[in-house]
């Protein structure tokens, strides 16, 4: 079994920092999915003579590395899901670009349109019929001799919102051909990483913060 690296645990909850490439729920590829990893730990962990539950309570892309959540009871997974819902979760990226920005920080709105049959998004910068406004926050966090690292929070919560919203900007995400980075990472990662989660914990109602570090094969 993968080694995971569990961030966070309780009675309700487990967050692990997923590797790029993992796929968080079951797919048509038939990979083996983190939930179900996560759900292996448990059930050895904790000598369950059953299957544990696991509750897959969000997703980040494939490619995408970091934070993700899962609930270990029924009422874990509600609460959450509800927490998710009215948007109460902060949710922060880091995301290392191409070039220099300029900025410290700012805010990015555009207006944002899906193509299922591709599974990528365009973004304009006007508003048009069919495509829904997106919103986020960024600010610099370093700037290296090739690429800036960006701290962002998206605002609203879109298909592959911030990957094609920093590339409407001409700062495309390290190794994100798809958005028009100029190459790919060997490993077929890009470098977009959930950061932190931070949220009122739905049962105890105590201020949860989970953070993630960035993989190691990132540009230092």
């Amino acid at each position: 079994m993968d080694e995971l690296e569990v961030l966070f645990e309780d009675n309700h909850l487990i967050a692990v920092n997923k590797k790029s490439g993992q796929i968080v729920q079951g797919d048509k590829t038939g990979d083996v999915p983190l939930s179900e990893l996560v759900a292996g730990f448990l059930k050895i962990k904790y000598e369950k003579p059953g299957d544990a539950f696991i509750g897959v309570i969000h997703r980040i892309d494939r490619p995408v590395s970091g934070v993700v959540l899962f609930a270990k009871t029924s009422k874990g997974l509600s609460k959450m899901n509800e927490l998710f819902r009215l948007r109460t979760i902060q949710k922060t990226y880091w995301a290392l670009v191409e070039g220099k920005v300029a900025e410290k920080e700012g805010v990015l709105v555009h207006y944002l349109n899906k193509n299922e049959e591709k599974n990528r998004s365009k973004a304009l910068k006007e508003p048009k019929e069919g495509y829904l406004r997106c919103e986020l926050k960024f600010k610099v966090v370093s700037v290296l001799d090739n690429y800036t690292l960006l701290e962002v929070d998206p605002l609203t919560g879109r298909h592959h919102q911030i990957r094609v919203q920093l590339s409407a900007m001409n700062w495309p995400i390290k190794g994100d051909v798809k958005y028009g980075a100029r190459r790919g990472n060997t490993d077929r990662s890009i470098c977009l990483h959930a950061r932190k989660l931070q949220f009122e914990h739905p049962i105890k109602k105590e201020l949860v913060s989970i953070v993630a570090e960035i993989p190691k094969s990132w540009p230092k």
